[in-house]
């Protein structure tokens, strides 16, 4: 089966990919704090596709910085925006977390409902969480979400139909269920991966121990078929790529096929970790760099004031890291898997809390703002997606 990734692939092989403040829950002493319905009939040749992948080149795979004084406003009005998917057609996909639904940034600029997502029970840091679209050459398009249900945190799938300006969501199926939830702590960034399987992050639900037990859906990092399968090549065989994470709302792979995760610490420190199968990341045994045998450190941690970090993006050897509590978007150069310097930050303070980021076909940098609370009410000022040029580091 021929797979075209999600629509945030950008021109460059850019496969692109936490609570609302990350000081949740009382500080523990055990923890060391080192520094299916039919689907519509559906027009294939009308409905968006992923971008074409293009070799990169030398300056693709530089370092890269967003422009400051360049940022345009793509939409605004939103509502505790969550996931943003952006198409070849020029428009996007956006999820809602409180009301479940997914709307269409259309073409020429207009917001619209594309559907709402059954069963999404909001409360919290529940909700609607992450979209990514799945373009199948012979089977059509079907965009993926994750939300909190009742009883569960799961992955639903659901035809993409229609045109770009009037697109809709046919029957929903399950992909993958049972994955805790809580009231905080709930994962939820999807993605597909440079090898084409569905990688889902999971939060602890504020069970601290389900992090470390690989038998336990929470605290991970998951890798599944496009059908809910577990992948071939798991380390346990299960749906599990790796273990002892809090919250992670953030993946993304950089040009050199390096995966990295973003994940909120409780009190002390938020990291950045690159992501290896069988990594056991620590929590709730530690809270950032520890230096411990069998755990994996982080390659950046920030302190939580400054980061409370959720989505991430990543250019050329780039990660852009959107900061909640830190209002502000980090930036952290790689090569070989490792940081080259000290993270930079940029935008600090200007929109507020950054929820997404993601890199679009053309290459610029998008982010999602979220500064509407749990009733729908702006705390300062609506919600909006920006979009950021993105030149290499000279």
């Amino acid at each position: 089966m021929t797979v075209r990734l999600r629509a945030a692939a950008a021109a460059a092989i850019l496969v692109v990919a936490l609570t609302a403040a990350s000081g949740c829950g009382p500080p523990d002493a055990s923890r060391r704090s080192p520094a299916p319905a039919p689907a519509p009939a559906r027009e294939t040749p009308t409905t968006p596709t992923s971008a074409p992948s293009v070799t990169p080149t030398a300056t693709e795979a530089a370092w890269w910085r967003p422009s400051p004084e360049r940022v345009s406003t793509l939409a605004s009005g939103l509502a505790a925006p969550w996931s943003v998917v952006p198409l070849v057609s020029g428009g996007a996909l956006i999820s809602q977390r409180d009301d479940g639904r997914v709307l269409e940034l259309t073409p020429d600029g207009a917001l619209r409902t594309a559907g709402t997502v059954e069963g999404v029970a909001s409360g919290g840091e529940a909700g609607l969480h992450g979209l990514a679209l799945l373009d199948d050459e012979s089977d059509g398009a079907f965009l993926y979400a994750y939300f909190g249900a009742r009883d569960d945190n799961r992955v639903v799938r659901m035809p993409l139909t229609g045109r770009p300006g009037a697109l809709g969501l046919g029957g929903a199926e399950i992909v993958l269920s049972g994955i805790p939830r809580a009231s905080t702590h709930d994962g939820g960034r999807i993605a597909f991966g440079p090898d084409g399987f569905l990688y889902v992050t999971t939060g602890d639900a504020q069970q601290r121990g389900a992090a470390q037990d690989a038998g336990s859906l929470g605290g991970k990092i998951l890798r599944v078929t496009a059908d809910g399968a577990p992948a071939p090549g798991n380390p346990w065989g299960s749906e599990v790529w790796s273990i002892g994470h809090r919250n992670v709302q953030g993946i993304a792979w950089t040009e050199d096929g390096v995966m990295w995760a973003s994940e909120f610490g409780q009190n002390t420190w938020d990291e950045l970790n690159r992501i290896e199968p069988g990594g056991n990341y620590g929590w709730p045994l530690v809270e950032g760099a520890a230096g411990e045998p069998g755990l994996t450190d982080p390659v950046a941690t920030w302190s939580t004031r400054d980061a409370s970090p959720s989505g991430i993006a990543a250019r050329g050897g780039t990660v852009f890291v959107a900061g909640l509590r830190g209002e502000r978007l980090w930036m952290v150069d790689t090569r070989g898997g490792e940081p080259t310097a000290s993270p930079a930050s940029t935008l600090e303070g200007a929109h507020g809390r950054l929820r997404d980021a993601v890199i679009a076909p053309d290459g610029s940098l998008w982010l999602l703002t979220s500064n509407t609370d749990g009733r729908g009410a702006p705390r300062q000022g609506d919600d909006l997606l920006l979009r950021l040029e993105l030149s290499p580091e000279p």
